[in-house]
């Protein structure tokens, strides 16, 4: 029960904070908003604004902010149809850039408390690569096939992004260069290309909020290669889980502290971020698809088959979620 408290606390504060990204800028460029809404379904709270209701629906899966004419024609001049493109586009980008901005938040309170990783070895993992080659704890890691390395991350996407044979590492141990010739394997449990080190970590405000941006930025850049090999045929739906599969692996991680479970939500968050953007319709990136043919052609689209066809996008996205839903029940249940 801990766990699926945690995962609907997880999925509200993310929801809440990508709706609130749409609602906060539809209000700073004077659009109405009719209801701003946390959740699915049925409708267990309710609060009437001056102008927007608010409500918290049964199901944490989802949310929305409904404002006039975003799907159907309208006259009013505060309308979303009525306002600038450049107004209408920022609106619909406010959401997934609020997700962005949550994991960089949640990252750097992670960091700050637990440290963030650096480029000097922490632990040399016994007869992997590494160790073979000669690289030991306390090592500090300057460079990889003479290409300068400053953060870890830039160590981790080096060796996971490229199938050389041998990489020439070169390390400083109590002040002097020294220079190791290193041949990764491929490790079947984590899908990954690795020499078998670990990072020693340490604790800075400042460099906590640099390693966040760049967690964040890592984060996206591989979910939008992932998608690129799911929609080429080169991944498999697997890899993907749906709601509980998420409140699954929450619980593996609700196990361990509070500031992995933040880290987790942050790669939630990413995910959420990514996904809207993709050119599909009822979600952001397809909406903001239909914004940019209509600064291209110099024309609206109708408003009436735009609304038609986000709602046949909406069932369809309700569709594949009943999908995961069962693929997610055989998977970690039955």
């Amino acid at each position: 029960m801990g766990t699926i408290v945690i995962a609907f606390l997880i999925f509200g504060i993310l929801v809440l904070f990508h709706e609130f990204g749409h609602f906060g800028v539809a209000k700073l460029v004077g659009i109405k908003v009719h209801e701003f809404s946390i959740g699915m379904g049925y409708r267990i709270l309710r609060f009437k604004g001056k102008e927007t209701e608010y409500s918290l629906r049964i199901l944490p899966i989802g949310g929305y902010v409904k404002m006039e004419g975003e799907d159907e024609a309208s006259s009013d001049e505060n309308s979303f149809n009525n306002k600038p493109l450049w107004a209408r586009i920022l609106v619909i980008i406010a959401g997934p850039v609020m997700n962005f901005i949550l994991a960089i938040l949640l990252f750097s309170i992670s960091f700050y408390a637990m440290g963030f990783p650096t480029t000097t070895m922490n632990k040399v993992t016994p007869n992997f690569p590494a160790e073979l080659a000669g690289i030991k704890s306390g090592d500090q890691i300057v460079s990889i096939n003479d290409t300068s390395v400053h953060r870890w991350n830039d160590i981790v996407n080096y060796i996971g992004e490229r199938k050389e044979n041998n990489l020439k590492v070169k390390v400083v141990r109590d002040g002097k260069e020294k220079e190791m010739v290193v041949k990764p394997i491929y490790d079947e449990t984590t899908k990954r290309i690795m020499i078998g080190i670990s990072p020693k970590f340490e604790k800075s405000f400042i460099k906590s909020i640099s390693a966040s941006f760049d967690n964040v930025y890592v984060m996206i850049k591989e979910m939008c290669g992932f998608f690129k090999k799911l929609f080429g045929g080169k991944a498999s739906a697997n890899d993907v889980v749906g709601p509980i599969g998420i409140i699954h692996l929450v619980g593996k991680v609700a196990k361990t502290n509070i500031y992995n479970v933040l880290g987790f939500a942050a790669m939630i968050s990413i995910n959420l971020g990514v996904v809207n953007m993709l050119p599909i319709p009822a979600l952001d990136g397809g909406r903001l698809i239909f914004l940019i043919i209509e600064g291209i052609i110099g024309r609206p689209l109708d408003p009436e088959k735009e609304g038609i066809i986000h709602f046949t996008g909406f069932v369809l996205l309700m569709g594949l979620m009943v999908f995961m839903v069962y693929k997610d029940v055989m998977r970690f249940i039955l």
